[in-house]
């Protein structure tokens, strides 16, 4: 799965603007290339442990996609303290079995980490990302 620099780049930034929640959104393609980021709000309980997006902005953001001709690509979250793999809630509340789930880490020191997965049947499996220089 190939993902263009400037939206790796933008979710990493994303992810650091608050770096004690877990930052969300989803990521609209055009063509099967992915480039709209869409961040939403994150309205959990408990925002520095599980994501739940707010419900107006992700209408908002599925709306804008359908006005713009984007179908929805990711749904992307970090994890402040964690690895960038799906904890048992993330799986538990996945919704979306076409889309890949971005997960970016800030459990790191300078080093991006990023991974992807389908979830799909409640089973997570890691999709190899590679990251696109052009």
């Amino acid at each position: 799965m190939k993902l263009p620099r400037p939206l790796v780049n933008r979710l990493l930034a994303i992810a650091q603007h608050d770096h004690e929640r877990e930052a969300c959104g989803l990521i609209a393609s055009r063509d099967g290339t992915p480039g709209t980021v869409y961040p939403v709000a994150n309205v959990a309980e408990d925002p520095g442990r599980f994501f739940q997006m707010e419900p107006k902005g992700q209408i908002e953001a599925m709306r804008a996609m359908r006005d713009r001709g984007e179908a929805l690509f990711a749904i992307f979250h970090s994890h402040p303290d964690a690895p960038a793999s799906p904890s048992a809630t993330d799986i538990a509340e996945s919704a979306y079995p076409d889309a890949l789930h971005l997960i970016v880490s800030l459990n790191t020191k300078g080093v991006l980490e990023m991974r992807g997965y389908r979830i799909i049947d409640g089973e997570a499996r890691e999709e190899a990302l590679e990251l696109e220089m052009a």
